[in-house]
């Protein structure tokens, strides 16, 4: 009796997403940038998306 492989992946799975693009930190990247923007705004914009705050102020 041939070997069935158990680890091949099932017909039905559909495969992983691709990965979304991320777009460059500052307001010039912005589709909307708002009207004022500081030092903290553009810490804040360049530590995204890490999850530990900038620690520039």
């Amino acid at each position: 009796m041939p070997h069935k492989d158990t680890h091949a992946p099932k017909k039905t799975e559909t495969p992983p997403p691709k990965p979304k693009k991320v777009r460059d930190a500052g307001p010039d990247a912005m589709a909307n940038p708002p009207k004022k923007w500081n030092d903290t705004d553009e810490a804040s914009d360049e530590s995204f998306p890490a999850s530990d705050p900038p620690g520039k102020y």
